[in-house]
């Protein structure tokens, strides 16, 4: 059976973009501090990626607060924006769990996977039978982030099933495609389908996070792809926009975009890294 990915890794501007997240991940990979203090590195990697997946879902708070929660000096705001920020934290530290001791888990076990992601972004938010669950009956998203911005219409709950399953089958099958596409379609799709009734923007980052450290791209998990997609939320929009509407264009403008996010994400991962060799935290906005 053909690689339904195998198409989409060579429209027009992909291949390049692909070539440039590899290029950043693997300068990344050989930095000095991944020999000694790799674990200090993903550690700050981790809070830099929760604070900008929880921004994007309108929940923002500094990194240095998102820093103090994780390490326990500080508790986050008991109102909503704390509760995403929480849930953003939880979510990030599932992806590194699947990544880094179960990597086979998103592969064999993608719905597992998903269903642990979700139980993560909100289990703390909404009742335990609503977690892992799709969307029924009328029932719509009540998510705020990106998403919203950039999908006019979500898929009807009766629709959903064949293109989770779709989204199943790419992360169960064997295949030679780059993992930055693998990642980004996957992400591009949960966006899109918006299948839970809340938490889908944190959960497709994190399961796009999960992709590219356990399938070996970002091996340490350093590269901070979700502060660079903070940095330019209206093109986030925009590429998701494109996406949705699958169009070949639009598919292409969306991979790409999704691509240079990981490469800048990987010079983020330098800045951290640089301050962890010198003792200090990278500058917090």
């Amino acid at each position: 059976m053909s690689d339904p990915l195998a198409v989409l890794a060579l429209l027009p501007g992909v291949p390049e973009q692909v070539a440039a997240a590899r290029q950043a991940c693997d300068e990344l990979r050989w930095h000095p501090a991944m020999r000694r203090r790799s674990g200090e590195c993903r550690i700050e990697a981790g809070v830099w990626a929760a604070r900008s997946s929880a921004a994007l879902e309108g929940a923002r708070l500094p990194v240095s607060t998102v820093r103090d929660a994780i390490r326990g000096a500080v508790s986050l705001p008991g109102d909503g924006v704390g509760a995403v920020v929480l849930g953003a934290t939880r979510a990030v530290a599932e992806a590194d769990r699947l990544s880094h001791h179960g990597a086979r888990a998103v592969s064999t076990s993608p719905w597992q996977a998903l269903v642990r992601l979700h139980m993560a972004a909100v289990g703390h938010l909404v009742d335990a039978a609503a977690v892992g669950r799709p969307r029924v009956g009328a029932e719509l998203p009540v998510d705020a982030g990106i998403a919203t911005t950039a999908v006019r219409r979500v898929p009807d709950a009766a629709d959903l099933g064949p293109r989770l399953d779709a989204v199943g089958e790419l992360l169960s099958a064997a295949s030679e495609t780059p993992v930055a596409v693998l990642a980004a379609v996957v992400e591009g799709e949960l966006l899109v389908l918006q299948p839970f009734g809340a938490g889908n923007g944190i959960v497709a980052r994190a399961l796009a996070r999960a992709l590219v450290v356990g399938r070996g791209l970002d091996p340490v998990g350093v590269a901070v792809p979700e502060a660079a997609l903070l940095a330019d939320p209206p093109g986030y929009a925009l590429a998701l926009a494109a996406y949705a509407s699958g169009t070949a264009d639009g598919v292409a403008a969306w991979l790409a975009f999704r691509c240079r996010a990981l490469a800048l994400g990987a010079a983020q991962g330098v800045l951290i890294a640089d301050a962890v060799l010198a003792g200090r935290t990278p500058a917090s906005p």
